[in-house]
């Protein structure tokens, strides 16, 4: 039995995982219609409600390039509001464990969150994130990386005294839509440097699904052996070849205990078109087909997550009610396979069954649980 455990042969796989919800912001923010503030507010809600404790809420970028974001205001609001504590309150969930997570590519961004916070609607904690290839990089920030660098630490700086964690993104750590190849080693400085500066914790992403299995398993062993501590580390997966699942299972493998996924598997490269009208976004598009673009799907990871015994807080079943309601929110068939398909569930589905197999049996002299001839040697 010892050699066919799962947990002897992975020493590091973790019994217990958290999963981050960004569906709002990174599942939002590649769609090409505006998605209602009322809608935004329910599926927050709801995501905690079902067991998110860490969700990504909006950008606090410039709604001139995302105009998707331009009700960032009125999600925090509503989050921060007396309403929505006492509903918490009634669920029996510790709204102090709840992280509200906000994106701030650049300083300016950085400087809302800190006057929304000093309103007491501001985020617990900001994002900034990094590309080892500095194209790419260039694409998202529109600055060098050394240039980058300096500008985050000092918003770090900002964030330490008003409060606010910072999370520091590390991407194309397995190659680049632009400049190709990557080296992970680059990737595991990155992460040093992020902690070095003051960064509160890492998010670890294969921005655009090119990573594979093998080398997952490899780049977090790395992180692991170098930075063991698990609480400093996010694993943020995009889906582009159906291997996303694959992935998930290696970082497990290695021992990442922190994960992020979308409704649906919802999300990508923020939009460059809303409704009726052009807009800047960060330009082109990385690909040609906006089908086979997105991020790993939250139902999808947590059935697999579930059925693997390891403990996450989520109701499941309420988490696929949401993926179909997502579905009727964006208008399209999505990603997520559990939704449709449900959990595997350990009493069948004898609903499917064909008739006869008891009183054939009988007929035959089988007794009820007989698989094998009588006689057989077993």
């Amino acid at each position: 039995m010892t050699k066919h455990n799962y947990w002897k042969i992975f020493p590091r796989m973790p019994k217990k995982v958290t999963i981050g919800d960004i569906t709002i912001r990174d599942g939002f923010q590649h769609e090409e219609k505006f998605i209602s503030t009322e809608a935004k507010i329910f599926y927050l809600q709801e995501l905690i409600l079902a067991g998110c404790r860490d969700i990504e809420v909006t950008n606090l970028g410039n709604p001139y390039l995302m105009p998707q974001f331009r009700d960032a205001e009125e999600l925090f609001k509503n989050l921060r509001g007396d309403r929505f504590k006492k509903k918490c309150e009634k669920r029996g969930i510790n709204y102090d464990d709840i992280c509200l997570t906000a994106i701030t590519i650049r300083e300016k961004s950085v400087d809302r969150a800190i006057e929304l916070k000093q309103r007491g609607i501001g985020p617990d904690r900001v994002l900034m994130m990094v590309s080892t290839e500095e194209e790419h990089h260039f694409a998202n920030s529109g600055t060098t990386l050394p240039d980058y660098w300096k500008e985050a630490e000092k918003c770090i700086k900002k964030c330490t005294d008003a409060g606010i964690k910072m999370c520091g993104t590390v991407s194309t750590i397995w190659g680049s839509p632009i400049g190709g190849a990557t080296d992970m080693k680059d990737a595991v400085a990155f992460t040093k440097r992020w902690l070095d500066i003051g960064a509160h914790d890492v998010e670890h992403a294969d921005h655009d699904g090119s990573a594979p299995a093998h080398e997952v398993y490899r780049y977090f062993s790395m992180v692991l052996d170098a930075l063991p501590d698990t609480n400093l580390h996010i694993a943020h997966f995009h889906e582009t070849k159906r291997t996303a699942s694959a992935s998930i299972l290696a970082t497990l493998q290695a021992g990442i205990t922190k994960f992020e996924a979308t409704l649906g598997g919802l999300g990508g490269q923020p939009a460059n078109f809303l409704d009726d009208c052009p807009t800047r976004g960060t330009g082109e598009y990385y690909y040609d087909d906006p089908r086979y673009v997105g991020l790993v799907c939250l139902e999808d990871t947590l059935v697999q997550i579930d059925e693997m015994g390891i403990e996450h807080g989520y109701d499941v079943d309420r988490i696929l009610w949401l993926g179909k309601q997502m579905e009727k929110t964006i208008g399209r068939r999505l990603r997520s396979e559990a939704m449709i398909n449900g959990r595997t569930l350990k009493e069948g589905h004898m609903q499917y069954a064909r008739p006869g197999l008891k009183e054939r049996k009988q007929k035959l002299g089988e007794k009820p649980d007989q698989v094998f001839p009588e006689g057989w040697v077993q």
